[in-house]
């Protein structure tokens, strides 16, 4: 009978010339200039900025695209990545091809969950942003009291 042998998982850090920052994104705004990118996607793309103590950004991950009107999220996928990056706190960013800046209830829902999974791992979730718009505007989940 021949050996069977476990596969090993290893995670390394790539540089992505696509997102710009500064030492720190305190701001929406600032996030939202740093994943401008988004506003020129013609589908749905959710990402998750992983942040250390300090609310520095430590890394980024693209969670899921989608579709013209939608992306499939689940929350195991979203703190995997989380966790690995040893991250203390994420905020979620994902865009709205259709122009729209309000969160439909599925956003709102999804918000939820995440957050109630974050709560479990001990993970901050700061914001969750949707970009949209030509000009990539931005709307906050925290800044209206969604959070």
């Amino acid at each position: 009978m021949a050996q069977k042998y476990l596969k090993r998982i290893v995670a390394s850090y790539v540089r992505d010339k696509e997102v710009p920052y500064s030492k720190s994104l305190t701001t929406p705004e600032e996030v939202a200039r740093s994943f401008a990118y988004l506003a020129t996607r013609d589908r749905e793309e959710f990402v998750a900025l992983h942040l250390d103590k300090g609310n520095r950004p430590l890394c980024w991950d693209r969670v899921s695209m989608g579709s013209l009107s939608e992306t499939i999220v689940h929350p195991r996928e979203v703190f995997k990545v989380a966790l690995i990056s040893s991250a203390s706190a994420v905020i979620f960013i994902h865009n709205h091809p259709s122009g729209r800046g309000e969160p439909s209830p599925e956003d709102r829902c999804l918000t939820q969950k995440l957050q109630e999974a974050a709560k479990l791992l001990e993970i901050k979730v700061l914001d969750h942003l949707i970009i949209y718009g030509d000009e990539g505007q931005v709307f906050s989940f925290q800044e209206h009291g969604l959070l």
